[in-house]
């Protein structure tokens, strides 16, 4: 009973977890995932690196976490349900302003170099980001397929994520140039909406 007691008196606050996400963010930034540490989580934090074990298990799931929990409302996906696809694509764009995008494009370019050398890190995300969104994404998909906008047999589904992530992190290798939600919008338009078959009238 004591250890119990003991347990839930132990956890961290949603407003607590908050601040340490945003940190192990920043600290991302500063340093990258290979000299991140949780020393140095703890110290930028004044958390215990116990607590933190405790809590997270280890690095990988909490950058994971951290991420997952930085993008507005989770991934936001199953807040919006505007009555169109195009409207709910255009809504989770909405969500993030021109400089978040830039924070988080260049966040995820450092991250996906660690991924590959990390077989941690990558579990981690898949089980956090990738899965979740992928699940949100054919939810999405499905209420336009149930409305008739998007024909059940189109091949572009299973890529639709694909497309949506592809788009986000070219803007930077082909033009040079941070994501914008102008640059989104217009892709979003011009391509995944076309490939599912959605007319922009």
């Amino acid at each position: 009973m004591t250890e119990v007691s003991t347990a839930r008196r132990s956890r961290i606050t949603p407003e607590r977890e908050a601040e340490l996400y945003e940190a192990v963010l920043e600290l991302l930034r500063e340093v990258g995932y290979d000299a991140l540490t949780m020393d140095a989580v703890a110290a930028r934090t004044r958390s215990s690196k116990a607590t933190l074990y405790r809590q997270w298990g280890g690095k990988a799931e909490l950058v994971a976490k951290a991420v997952r929990h930085s993008k507005p409302g989770g991934s936001g996906l199953e807040e919006i349900d505007t009555g169109s696809l195009r409207g709910d694509l255009h809504a989770l764009t909405m969500r993030s302003d021109d400089c978040t995008m830039e924070q988080n494009s260049a966040l995820m370019r450092g991250l996906a170099m660690a991924i590959h050398g990390n077989p941690d890190l990558l579990k981690a995300f898949r089980a956090h980001l990738i899965e979740p969104e992928m699940a949100e994404f054919r939810a999405l998909v499905q209420r336009a397929i149930d409305r008739g906008e998007v024909r059940p047999d189109n091949p572009a589904i299973e890529f639709m994520i694909h497309m949506m992530i592809g788009g986000f992190a070219a803007r930077t290798m082909i033009d040079e140039l941070p994501p914008t939600q102008a640059f989104l919008l217009s892709y979003i338009d011009a391509v995944v909406l076309p490939a599912l078959g959605v007319t922009n009238d």
